[in-house]
């Protein structure tokens, strides 16, 4: 069995804060019923947007169903309940 020190675990917490400090991930999101988009707000203040027809599991979903993104985790992730339907944010 690996031995793992307090240092090994210090550094791996420390590398994990700045991680989720300067690697953006979702801060909100939605689906536009307008534009037929659904929105990506990221934590690094850039926004992306796409129409939900080119992801997979979201094809022909109704407007109200997109509407029930939700963020996962961190924000890594975005889910829709309904379809039964997950992103990854990378």
């Amino acid at each position: 069995m690996v031995e793992i020190t307090d240092a090994q675990i210090d550094a791996a917490l420390e590398r994990g804060k700045m991680t989720l400090e300067t690697e953006p991930r979702a801060a909100t999101a939605r689906y536009d019923r307008q534009l037929d988009r659904v929105i990506v707000d990221l934590t690094n203040g850039c926004t992306f947007a796409f129409p939900p027809q080119i992801a997979q599991g979201l094809e022909s979903a109704t407007a109200d169903q997109l509407a029930e993104v939700e963020i996962l985790g961190l924000g890594y992730g975005l889910h829709w309940e309904g379809l039964d339907a997950d992103l990854s944010l990378p």
